[in-house]
C-alpha cells in the first residue's frame, strides 16, 4: 500500500509540475499576458488560446511554487512541449515574449501615432497623448517645447506589447536625439534657428513633398519668404488647425483664425504641425539656394517653382487646365 501510495504520489507530482502540458497540435502557440493582470485571468487566456491543455493542473502548480504574482506582461509565443513549472518561470521572465513592429511613417500627427501604438502594443493611446502635453514629463526628456508633437520620431519600432506609455515616447524621442547630433546642431546655429524653428518648417515641409528631391527646394521657399517677410501660406498649416482634417481645402478654410494658419499670420506657427522625418530636417538645415518664392503642383507628385506672382498665376492656370482635363477624361460625356 504504501508504495502503492508513493508511486501514485510521484505520478500525480510528474504530472502536476514536470509533464508537457502545451497543446501537441501546433508548433507555437500565441498569447496575450495584459500589465496587472490576475494568475485567473492568465490561466483563462492560456486556455482560450489553446496553449495548455490541462488548467487545473497549472493553477496547482502556481499556488503551490508561489508563482501567481510574478507574471511580466506582454505578448508570448508558447512552443508545445513545456511543463508548468517551464511556463511558470518563462511568465516570471518573460523569455518568450516576442517584439511587435511598429511602423511610424514620415509627417503622422501625434495623436495618430499614439492611436497606432494603442492599436498594435495595446496601450491607452490618450494617455499616450497626455504625457506629450505634459509639461513635467517634456523637462524630463529635456525638450523645451509647449509640446512633444514634431519630437517623435518616424522610424520602424520594435517594442513588448504593453510597454508602458512613458518608455515608448523616451524612446522615439532618444531617437530623434540619436539623429540631431552635434554637427546637426552647429549647423542649426549657423543657420541662426532655434531647434523648434527647424523642426515646425520641417514639418511643413513634410507636409508638402512627396519627392524627395524637392524637399531643400521647398525649405528653400519657405526660407525665402521668411526673409522678405512674405506669409509662407502653406497648406499643411490650415489643414492642422481646421476642423475635420486633414481634408480638402475649401477658400473658407484659409480664414480660419488661428497661429497656426500661415494664410493669416507672418512667420512661422507656434510648433511643429506633424512628426517630420529624417530628410525633411536635413532639407531645412541643407536648403537649396534659389530665388523661388512660390510653388503649386504639377500634376504627377512633384511641383512647378516659380520666383513671382504672375509666373505663378501662370502655373496655377496650368495646373486647373491639367485637372480640369483629367476629370474630363474620367467623366467623359455620354
Amino acid at each position: 500500500m504504501v508504495l502503492t501510495a508513493i508511486v501514485v504520489l510521484s505520478s500525480l507530482t510528474y504530472f502536476v509540475f514536470w509533464a508537457a502540458n502545451t497543446n501537441s497540435l501546433a508548433s507555437e502557440r500565441a498569447v496575450i499576458i495584459p500589465r496587472g493582470a490576475s494568475f485567473k485571468t492568465v490561466l483563462d487566456s492560456l486556455q482560450s488560446s489553446g496553449v495548455i491543455r490541462f488548467r487545473w493542473t497549472l493553477d496547482v502548480a502556481g499556488r503551490t511554487l508561489r508563482l501567481t504574482k510574478t507574471m511580466k506582461a506582454g505578448k508570448y509565443l508558447f512552443p508545445r512541449g513545456l511543463s508548468n513549472v517551464a511556463i511558470l518561470n518563462d511568465l516570471a521572465e518573460g523569455k518568450s515574449r516576442v517584439l511587435v513592429q511598429v511602423l511610424i511613417p514620415e509627417g503622422w500627427r501625434m495623436e495618430r501615432i499614439a492611436l497606432q501604438c494603442g492599436k498594435l502594443l495595446g496601450i491607452d493611446s490618450q494617455r499616450f497623448i497626455a504625457l506629450c502635453d505634459r509639461s513635467e514629463f517634456r523637462r524630463e526628456l529635456g525638450i523645451d517645447a509647449p509640446s512633444l508633437e514634431g519630437y517623435l520620431m518616424p522610424d520602424t519600432y520594435k517594442f513588448l506589447w504593453q510597454t508602458t506609455e512613458e518608455e515608448i515616447i523616451e524612446r522615439m524621442v532618444e531617437e530623434f536625439r540619436s539623429f540631431y547630433v552635434d554637427s546637426l546642431r552647429k549647423r542649426q546655429e549657423e543657420s541662426k534657428l532655434t531647434m523648434p524653428q527647424v523642426l515646425t518648417l520641417a514639418s511643413i515641409v513634410e507636409g508638402e513633398a512627396h519627392l524627395d528631391r524637392e524637399r531643400p527646394i521647398i525649405a528653400g521657399v519657405y526660407l525665402n519668404r521668411l526673409k522678405k517677410r512674405m506669409r509662407l501660406e502653406a497648406d499643411p498649416t490650415v489643414q492642422f488647425v481646421i476642423p475635420n482634417g486633414p481634408r480638402r481645402l475649401l477658400f473658407s478654410d484659409l480664414r480660419y483664425d488661428s497661429p497656426y494658419n500661415t494664410y493669416l499670420y507672418y512667420g512661422l506657427p507656434p510648433g511643429p504641425i506633424n512628426s517630420p522625418g529624417r530628410k525633411s530636417i536635413l532639407a531645412v538645415l541643407y536648403p537649396e539656394k534659389h530665388s523661388f518664392l512660390y510653388f503649386v503642383a504639377d500634376g504627377s507628385g512633384g511641383h512647378v517653382f516659380t520666383k513671382n506672382y504672375i509666373e505663378h498665376q501662370k502655373a496655377v492656370k496650368g495646373y486647373r487646365h491639367m485637372r480640369r482635363e483629367a476629370m474630363r477624361d474620367q467623366n467623359p460625356p455620354s
